[in-house]
């Protein structure tokens, strides 16, 4: 589940490491898909984000840039900039870090302290910077540092690309969600579940790497079905993952776009690409409640 929650769930917590930078490649170019969305009064765009991305991919696409610039307000998964940042901090600051008499190797046994130590090798991450996080914190920068590692950066990502032009232009922004609500999803309440999780994590970080890359490709394609299926298989091995990152949500946002769609307004929405696949993707289930919702080209 680590690939798929890292790719579909936006997150202000970075890894603290010190990655090399990038190489320099050449562009590739990307054919995501675009989904519109009319009612009466709004017309809405809803473009599903990968989080960390390649610098050298390039998902530009002229009905893609037409749809951003006829957009008025910018709707996102949780604030970003300085606010979800600083939002992101404070959680943290409360709720991210063990007791001062506890240490995250304390507790671990036998193969969850080697995969401990393979992950942080793997990520880059001074391990003494970790060593007072509680689990489920630790486990985000770890994911995040070995997708940094392989040159997948948050700061390529969809969102902050997105939100970037729209705050240039002086967009209205709006989000779906606190960073408080998305963070509270990844932290188990009872310490032995998560750190159940954390070990089922650190496993599954020596496989993450071979599941990104199809779920980028097929992405980058627009094939949605297979962004489903490779999305089904990443939240495999963590029962109820799906339902509660995925479904759960979707079901919370469709309610707030019926209301968005009563307005006057041309709204461009971006969320994680696993929203949008599957027979429980907001597409489907914004067509369920009647409104007319349309494909676009992917292709230029």
């Amino acid at each position: 589940m680590a690939a798929a929650a890292g790719l579909f769930l936006h997150g202000p917590v970075a890894a603290a490491g010190a990655p090399e930078p990038p190489p320099v490649l050449a562009k590739i170019k990307a054919h995501p898909a675009l989904w519109i969305v009319h009612s009466p009064t709004a017309t809405a765009y809803l473009f599903g984000s990968i989080h960390l991305l390649p610098s050298n991919l390039d998902w530009h696409s002229r009905s893609i840039d037409a749809a951003l610039a006829a957009s008025d307000v910018f709707v996102f998964e949780a604030p970003l900039g300085d606010n979800g940042q600083q939002q992101g901090q404070d959680f943290v600051r409360a709720n991210g870090m063990l007791a001062p008499d506890i240490s995250l190797p304390s507790l671990l046994h036998g193969q969850a302290r080697q995969d401990y130590r393979d992950a942080v090798q793997a990520a880059h991450v001074p391990a003494d910077m970790l060593v007072h996080m509680r689990p489920w914190l630790a486990a985000i920068v770890l994911e995040n540092g070995v997708m940094e590692a392989a040159h997948y950066s948050p700061m390529s990502g969809v969102d902050r690309q997105v939100y970037a032009l729209a705050t240039a232009e002086h967009k209205t922004v709006e989000t779906f969600e606190s960073v408080n609500e998305q963070l509270a999803m990844l932290m188990p309440k009872k310490q032995n579940l998560e750190v159940e999780e954390f070990d089922a994590a650190l496993k599954e970080l020596k496989t993450d790497m071979s599941e990104v890359g199809p779920l980028v490709d097929a992405w980058s394609d627009g094939r949605m079905s297979d962004v489903a299926k490779l999305m089904n298989k990443g939240f495999a091995s963590t029962p109820g993952a799906m339902k509660l990152l995925i479904d759960d949500r979707n079901a919370r946002w469709v309610q707030r776009m019926a209301s968005l769609m009563d307005e006057h307004h041309t709204y461009f929405i971006t969320v994680g690409a696993g929203h949008l696949a599957g027979p429980h993707g907001l597409p489907v289930l914004l067509a369920a409640r009647g409104y007319r919702v349309d494909l676009s080209a992917p292709k230029p």
